[in-house]
C-alpha cells in the first residue's frame, strides 16, 4: 500500500468514526480545526496590528495641550503682574522638576514606567478584571498612554480613541526618551484649581516655582493627578480628604518600594498642607495697563510678532518697579480722585481720566505708567493713546529747535535770553498760515526774554520763536527727542504747530523730557528686560533684546540750556510752582489745550522723568469734554492737578534716594534777570520782537488757529485761547530780534512784575479756546486738521482704543 493510499484510508476511517458519534458531538469542531482557526486568527491579529501600527500616525499636538499663558513679572523678576491666556499653563523642562517629584509621579501613576514599552498589558488586564469583579473602575493606562491622551488626542471615552492611544503610545515610546515623555505628561496634566502643568500647579497649591518643591509637596501634586478636584484638601469633603491622604501615603510608600526614598526619610515626611485657593491673576487694577505697555513694546520694536506673543508660554520680565507703580496710583487717588464729587457735580466730575508715564533718563527704562483706574472697568490704556494735544509742554521743543538753528529769519542767533514781544494776540510773522494766539487773560508782557516767556508760558512769544527756528526744524527736533513722526498735529504747514497741536502719548512725552534730562541723549522708552519660553521639547526660546544704545538727539549744550530754563518754570513765579513741594532740583513745563480739553505737566529730576496728562472723555461716544468745572474749579490748568499728581508721585518714587543736582555742561549767560518784566512792561528794548509796519490779514477761516481758522487738528496751539478777533494786523516783515544783549549789560533794569489781571493761582496759561476774556469778544473758531480738513473735535473712537 502506497503512502497516498494509507492517508486516504486514515481520513476515511476518521470520517466514519465521526459519523458514528452522536449528532450534538459532530457539531463541535475537531482539535485540528480549532488549532487551525486559532493559528489563522493569531496571524490575522498580528498582521492587523502591524498594519495599524504602520498606518496610525503620531499626530500633531492638540491645541489645548500646547496652549500656555504669558506670565508678566515686575522688574524684580519674581513679583507677578498678571497671567494672560485661556489656559493656565507654563511648560518647564525635566531639569527644572526635582527628581523626587518625578519619582513621586512614577510611584503614583505607573510604577513600571521606566521598564515598559509604552503600554502595560498586565496592568490593563488587572484593571479590567478589578473593574469586572466590582472593585471599581480602574485604569490600566501607563504614563505614556496618559501623555498621549493629553497631548495628542482627547478625553473622549471611546474604543476608537483608546485604540489609537495604544498604537501612538507604542510609537512614542520608541521615538522619544523616557524623560521627554515624563516632562510632557507633567506639563500637559490637569491638577485642579485651573492649573495645567506642574509649574502652574506648584504656584496654585504652594506659591512656589516647581524647582522649589520638596518631597512631600511633590508627592501631593502627584496624588492630585488621579482626582484633581476631589483631592484638593482645602475644599474636599472629609471623606475625600481621607482618600487624598491615603493616596499621598500610597505614593510615598511606593517610592520606598521602588528605591526612590529611604524608609527613614519616609517616616520623617509629614503632609504638606497647601495654601487656600487664590483667585486667578487677571488683568484688573493696573495689571492690564502694564501688560498693554509691555506687549506694545515687544511688537512695535520687532522683538516678536503679535501672533507669536499671543501663542503664549512666554515669561516676560518687565522694567516696571512695583513700589513706584503703586506710588503713581496713590498719587492720582490722593491728589485728584479724592477731590472729585460725581454726585454733587455730575456734569464736571465724571469721566475724568489721567494718563501718566515715568522713565529713567539714563537708561530709558519705563518704571511706572498710569493708564487708568482699573483695567477691568476701563479697558483702554490712556498712557499709550495718541489723541490728546499736549499744548505748551511742546514749547521746550520750540526752544531747543531755536538753539539748534542758531539764527532767526534775520540771521541773528537765538539764545535763552533772546528778546521777543510778548504782546497778547500779536500776529506771527513769517509763518505759513496766519496765527495770532492770545496769552492767558490777554496779558501783554511787552519785551521779555525766551526764558521769562517759558516761565510764564507766553504763547505769543513761542509762536513766533518756533517760526523763527523753522517749523521743519521744530518738527525734526521733536522727532529726534522722541515724538513719533506719525502723530497728528506736527505739520510744518500750520503755524499753530509751535504751541502743541501734537498728540504724542504720555509715554512718548516722558521719553522727550527724559532725553532733555539725559543731556540730549535719547533712549526710546522700553518696558521689557527679559523674555523666554520653554518649548514642549525642552528647548528654550530667548529672543534677542535691543541694546538700548542712546542716540544724540540734541547737543549737550543745547539740552542743558533748555533744562536750565525749565528749572525756572518750577519756581515761585513759574507755572509749575506746585512742583516746588518736591523739595529737590526739578525742571518741567505745564500745558493746557484748546477749550480746556486737556492739561499736562511734564517734568524731571536728574534721576526720573515723568509726565501727567488730564482730560475728560465721554465713555460712550469717546468725545472729549472740557475740564472746566472739574472739582469745582473754573479752569483746570497744567499747574493744578497734573503738577500736584506729578509732585506726589515723584516724592514717593524718589524717597530714600540721594538728592542730585543737575549736572549742566555750561550755565547760559543770563544777561536778563531770571524773571523778566511783568505784564504790560513799559521798558524800551534795544532789540525786540516789536512788529513793524502792518497790513491787514484775512479774516477768520483762512487757515489760522482759533479766530484765524483754528489750525492743528483740534485748534490748539498752547495754553491760551485759540480764538482771536476775526481780523488782525500783521507785520510785513519778520519783526523779532533775537540778538542777545551785551554781556553784563541788561537791556533793561530788573523790575518787579506787577500783578497780572485776574491771574490763576499758579499763573498757568489758559487753554487755547474760543472763550476769550471779558475785554475781548471773539467768534467761536472752526478748527482744522493738519491737512486743512475740519477737525474741531477729536475722533469719536480714539485710535488707541
Amino acid at each position: 500500500m502506497t503512502l497516498s493510499t494509507r492517508r486516504q484510508a486514515k481520513r476515511a476511517a476518521r470520517r466514519a468514526a465521526r459519523r458514528a458519534l452522536p449528532r450534538w458531538r459532530r457539531l463541535l469542531p475537531t482539535w485540528r480545526i480549532t488549532l487551525g482557526a486559532l493559528t489563522t486568527l493569531l496571524l490575522l491579529t498580528v498582521g492587523a496590528f502591524a498594519v495599524l501600527y504602520v498606518i496610525v500616525p503620531v499626530p500633531d499636538a492638540n491645541a489645548h495641550a500646547v496652549a500656555q499663558n504669558n506670565i508678566y513679572l515686575y522688574a524684580d523678576g519674581t513679583t507677578e503682574i498678571a497671567r494672560t491666556g485661556a489656559v493656565n499653563r507654563t511648560d518647564v523642562t525635566i531639569r527644572q522638576i526635582p527628581l523626587q517629584t518625578q519619582h513621586a509621579v512614577v510611584s503614583a501613576e505607573d510604577r513600571t514606567f521606566y521598564q515598559n514599552r509604552g503600554i502595560d498589558l498586565k496592568g490593563m488586564l488587572r484593571a479590567g478584571w478589578n473593574t469586572l469583579t466590582g472593585k471599581g473602575m480602574q485604569g490600566g493606562s501607563t504614563i505614556t498612554q496618559q501623555y498621549v491622551k493629553n497631548y495628542y488626542l482627547t478625553q473622549d471615552q471611546t474604543i476608537e480613541r483608546k485604540g489609537r492611544e495604544l498604537f501612538i503610545a507604542l510609537k512614542v515610546d520608541q521615538q522619544r526618551d523616557k524623560n521627554d515623555i515624563l516632562a510632557g505628561y507633567l506639563n500637559s496634566s490637569y491638577y485642579g484649581r485651573g492649573a495645567y502643568g506642574i509649574q502652574s500647579a506648584a504656584h496654585a497649591y504652594y506659591g512656589v516655582d516647581v524647582s522649589e518643591l520638596d518631597v512631600a509637596q511633590g508627592a501631593y501634586l502627584a496624588t492630585l493627578l488621579q482626582a484633581p478636584s476631589l483631592y484638593d484638601v482645602r475644599t474636599a469633603t472629609p471623606a475625600n480628604r481621607e482618600k487624598a491622604l491615603a493616596r499621598w501615603n500610597y505614593t510615598l510608600d511606593g517610592m520606598v518600594q521602588l528605591g526612590f526614598l529611604s524608609a527613614t526619610e519616609r517616616a520623617a515626611t509629614t503632609f504638606p498642607e497647601p495654601t487656600d485657593p487664590q483667585p486667578a491673576t487677571g488683568l484688573s487694577g493696573q495689571a492690564g495697563y502694564l501688560v498693554g505697555v509691555a506687549d506694545d513694546y515687544l511688537v512695535s520694536s520687532g522683538i516678536i510678532d503679535a501672533a507669536t506673543l499671543k501663542a503664549g508660554g512666554w515669561r516676560i520680565t518687565t522694567t516696571f518697579d512695583k513700589p513706584r507703580q503703586d506710588a503713581f496710583v496713590k498719587a492720582v487717588q490722593d491728589e485728584l480722585t479724592d477731590e472729585l464729587d460725581p454726585k454733587a457735580r455730575p456734569t464736571t466730575d465724571t469721566d475724568v481720566r489721567v494718563a501718566g508715564a515715568s522713565v529713567e533718563p539714563g537708561t530709558g527704562r519705563v518704571v511706572a505708567v498710569y493708564g487708568g483706574p482699573d483695567y477691568a472697568k476701563q479697558p483702554y490704556n490712556d498712557a499709550l493713546r495718541q489723541d490728546n494735544q499736549i499744548g505748551s509742554t511742546f514749547k521746550p521743543i520750540d526752544l531747543a529747535a531755536g538753539l539748534v538753528a542758531q539764527h532767526t529769519l534775520d540771521g541773528r542767533p537765538i539764545t535763552t535770553e533772546s528778546h521777543y514781544d510778548g504782546t497778547s494776540e500779536r500776529p506771527v510773522t513769517g509763518g505759513p498760515t496766519p496765527y495770532a494766539p492770545p496769552n492767558e487773560d490777554d496779558i501783554d508782557y511787552g519785551d521779555i526774554t525766551l526764558r521769562y516767556a517759558m516761565v510764564k508760558s507766553v504763547n505769543s512769544v513761542y509762536a513766533q520763536e518756533g517760526v523763527d527756528a523753522g517749523l521743519a526744524r521744530v518738527r525734526q527736533t521733536a522727532i529726534k527727542l522722541g515724538i513719533p513722526d506719525s502723530v497728528r498735529g506736527m505739520d510744518p504747514a500750520n503755524t499753530s504747530m509751535t504751541l502743541g497741536t501734537a498728540t504724542p502719548s504720555a509715554l512718548d512725552l516722558a521719553g522727550v523730557y527724559a532725553t532733555l534730562a539725559n543731556h540730549g541723549q535719547a533712549h526710546t522708552p522700553w518696558s521689557v528686560a527679559k523674555l523666554e519660553r520653554v518649548n514642549p521639547g525642552g528647548a528654550i526660546d530667548v529672543p534677542k533684546m535691543p541694546d538700548h544704545t542712546p542716540t544724540n538727539a540734541l547737543d549737550r549744550d543745547d539740552a542743558d540750556a533748555v533744562t536750565d530754563v525749565l528749572r525756572d518754570v518750577v519756581s515761585p513765579r513759574g507755572t509749575g510752582a506746585a512742583a516746588l513741594d518736591l523739595g529737590r532740583p526739578a525742571a518741567g513745563k505745564t500745558g493746557t489745550t484748546d477749550a480746556n480739553l486737556s492739561a499736562w505737566f511734564a517734568g524731571y529730576t536728574p534721576e526720573l522723568a515723568t509726565t501727567v496728562g488730564l482730560f475728560r472723555e465721554n465713555p460712550k461716544t469717546h468725545a472729549k469734554e472740557p475740564l472746566s468745572g472739574t472739582a469745582g474749579l473754573t479752569r483746570i490748568n497744567g499747574g493744578t492737578f497734573p503738577t500736584k499728581i506729578w509732585t506726589a508721585y515723584m516724592t514717593a518714587a524718589l524717597d530714600g534716594t540721594a538728592v542730585r543736582q543737575f549736572d549742566l555742561q555750561s550755565q547760559p549767560s543770563r544777561n536778563e534777570p531770571t524773571f523778566g518784566p511783568g505784564p504790560s512792561a513799559t521798558t524800551t528794548p534795544s532789540s525786540s520782537a516789536t512788529p513793524g509796519p502792518t497790513s491787514t490779514t484775512p479774516a477768520a477761516g483762512t487757515g489760522g488757529l482759533g479766530g484765524l481758522g483754528g489750525l492743528g487738528g483740534g485748534g490748539t496751539g498752547g495754553e491760551t485761547p485759540g480764538g482771536t478777533a476775526p481780523t488782525v494786523t500783521a507785520p510785513t516783515h519778520p519783526a523779532p530780534s533775537s540778538a542777545a544783549p551785551d554781556p553784563g549789560t541788561p537791556s533793561h533794569a530788573p523790575e518787579p512784575s506787577p500783578p497780572a489781571p485776574q491771574p490763576t493761582p499758579t499763573h498757568e496759561q489758559p487753554s487755547p479756546t474760543a472763550h476769550p476774556t471779558p475785554t475781548r469778544t471773539t467768534p467761536q473758531p472752526t478748527a482744522t486738521s493738519a491737512t486743512g480738513t475740519p477737525a474741531a473735535k477729536p475722533p469719536a473712537t480714539p485710535p488707541t482704543q
